[in-house]
């Protein structure tokens, strides 16, 4: 790798993240991010790493040196949270996490000397609110969306509790995680450097990551602090009390972060108030209702963060709400916020679906935005059968239309006769 130059490494960086479904559109303000977060070799390394997880020995047949040698690197770029580890069947696997919600949130998710945080919270800045075309990507390029909003639990009433399904609930994806990390909201601390300070004043240690991301960040680097499912609730309830979203991975099973988000620092909030009515998140099921005994306070339109909500003048001139559904979460904070109670949410008619796991959303993502053969023609990560039948599999429990556009991408005689099964 000798010959590379500076230029190539971080070149051969930027489209090697782009062979993720969700990537990063190239310009001056990426190339500076990387040259901040990766060295000139780290980018080398890793531009040559595969998609799926993989292990010392397979990084070490790729860089061609020693597996310990491999090893160390590879713990190093752990600690820089620019891999993330995990264990199975006992071997150690690394996987390199996407662009969002991934390595660019966990360089400010802890106090870093290592970086200047403040310069790289400006590039952040101009990447992703000034230029538009990294946001457009990451929430507009597809129609499964890479983030969900869960619904605020304590104002639904009695029938709709009776209703609402597991996944569905913070509380329960928060039961049944195996791990839970509590870091800094990055949105909030990237908005701090810039000298934009939340306007609500909204906590910033919020931030949940879930499952194994949540262990792998907690021990190396200390990117997140392991906490127990009970403090993880008393996060959740701080954030209801600030008036904060709860967003999380656009799954059912597993998801691997919640967010606690603001509207005005939350780079998927500031998306939907710039592109409304596009939704950049898959909503809740729910929408809220507004009784005619409404005394038009304007409360909820204060603290909607989507600016849904509007005050109008009725037949009778009296000032009223009225929520704009197209570009309604179904969030439930404008429910907390009457003081007259007036508010209730009810289901939407048209259900959200929501994909049931990780690799079911990408797969889903890929067919969207047809890269779904930076998946299959992976050579590093898809050179035995075991991983071809995994993707395979998620493809055929498709809908046929969706089946149908994944056969076309694949151009495979194989995939096209499992299909016609």
């Amino acid at each position: 790798m000798g010959h590379i130059t500076s230029k190539d490494a971080y070149k051969n960086l930027e489209e090697r993240i782009n062979w993720f479904t969700q990537g990063a559109p190239p310009s001056e303000s990426l190339y500076k991010i990387l040259q901040v977060l990766y060295t000139e070799p780290e980018a080398k390394w890793v531009a040559l790493l595969p998609v799926r997880p993989f292990t010392a020995k397979k990084a070490a047949k790729i860089w061609q040196i020693s597996e310990g040698k491999a090893e160390a690197l590879l713990e190093n770029l752990c600690q820089k949270a620019l891999l993330v580890d995990s264990f199975y069947n006992g071997v150690r696997q690394f996987v390199m996490p996407p662009p969002m919600a991934g390595f660019i949130e966990f360089a400010l998710m802890r106090t870093r000397g290592d970086i200047d945080q403040k310069y790289l919270s400006e590039l952040y800045y101009q990447y992703m609110n000034v230029e538009e075309d990294f946001v457009k990507d990451l929430f507009f390029a597809t129609e499964t969306r890479l983030g969900r909003v869960y619904v605020q639990e304590p104002v639904l009433t009695n029938n709709n509790t009776i209703h609402i399904l597991d996944y569905e609930r913070a509380s329960h994806i928060i039961e049944e995680a195996t791990h839970i990390g509590l870091g800094t909201c990055y949105c909030r601390h990237k908005m701090h450097h810039t000298g934009q300070s939340c306007a609500i004043n909204a906590p910033w240690d919020v931030c949940l990551t879930l499952g194994n991301v949540a262990r792998s960040l907690a021990e190396h680097g200390q990117h997140a602090r392991l906490i127990d499912k009970q403090e993880a609730m008393d996060v959740l309830e701080r954030s209801y009390a600030a008036n904060l979203v709860q967003m999380g991975e656009n799954v059912r099973e597993d998801p691997a972060f919640i967010c606690n988000c603001c509207g005005c620092c939350c780079e998927a909030l500031q998306a939907a108030r710039k592109f409304s009515p596009m939704q950049p998140v898959a909503t809740t099921n729910y929408l809220p209702k507004i009784a005619q005994e409404c005394i038009g306070c304007g409360k909820c339109e204060k603290v909607c963060p989507v600016l849904a909500i509007s005050m109008s003048t009725n037949s009778e001139g009296k000032k009223v709400a009225q929520v704009d559904h197209e570009v309604c979460l179904g969030c439930g904070i404008c429910v907390r916020s009457c003081p007259k109670k007036v508010i209730e949410l009810v289901r939407r008619e048209v259900q959200v679906i929501t994909p049931v796991n990780s690799t079911h959303r990408f797969v889903l993502q890929a067919i969207e935005k047809g890269t779904l053969q930076n998946l299959i023609f992976d050579n590093q990560a898809f050179a035995n059968h075991r991983a071809m039948a995994a993707v395979l599999g998620v493809i055929l429990k498709l809908p046929p239309l969706k089946q149908m556009l994944a056969s076309k991408q694949f151009k495979s005689i194989y995939l096209d006769k499992l299909l016609s099964k």
